[in-house]
């Protein structure tokens, strides 16, 4: 008896795990192409090749100026005293240095602007995930750009991507726009 009660008791908890199993709801989405998809990245990406843009033009300026000055400096070298050419090589040398603290500033500037522009497109993204996932009573959604999914079951996840883009009012045909190129509609 005693052991009839345990395969019941068995039983019933096996049964309640497996239809409670069966009642939560997973979802999955490729965020970055989310993202890649969205008007605001679009967006961001032209004012970013804008900046871009112009920081290359201030540094070929600053590289055209060494040129010009290295270049006179190589024809008229002979000909200078010894303290023009002292000073003229300590001009390189700091047009040089100017050179290497400009390409710093400007990565670091250029990096800071991308994050800047790029936070509010992802939280977004993320807040329209979420508003899914709540909306369709989803346990977990799985990011599937990240790559570190080894399956998934396409039937009981749903992929909530369409549904993002639709709540975004981005045609579910659109692809990403490319670095130099206009958006795709």
């Amino acid at each position: 008896m005693k052991q009839l009660s345990k395969i019941l008791l068995f039983v019933a908890l096996f049964a309640a795990t497996s239809s409670f199993a069966q009642t939560q709801k997973f979802g999955h989405v490729n965020s970055q192409e989310l993202i890649s998809v969205m008007p605001e990245r679009d967006s961001a990406l032209v004012l970013l090749e804008r900046h871009a843009n112009e920081l290359e033009q201030e540094l070929q300026s600053i590289q055209n100026e060494f040129q010009v000055k290295y270049n006179e400096y190589q024809q008229k070298q002979a000909t200078w005293t010894a303290a023009i050419l002292e000073a003229k090589t300590k001009e390189l040398q700091d047009l040089d240095s100017r050179i290497q603290r400009y390409q710093q500033t400007a990565s670091q500037e250029y990096q800071q602007l991308q994050q800047a522009l790029f936070q509010p497109v992802i939280e977004k993204a993320n807040n329209v995930i979420q508003q899914i996932g709540k909306e369709k009573g989803l346990v977990y959604i799985f990011d599937t750009s990240s790559g570190s999914l080894p399956y998934i079951d396409s039937v009981q996840s749903l992929d909530i991507l369409p549904l993002a883009k639709a709540a975004m009012n981005i045609p579910a045909d659109k692809k990403p726009a490319q670095m130099g190129q206009q958006p795709v509609q």
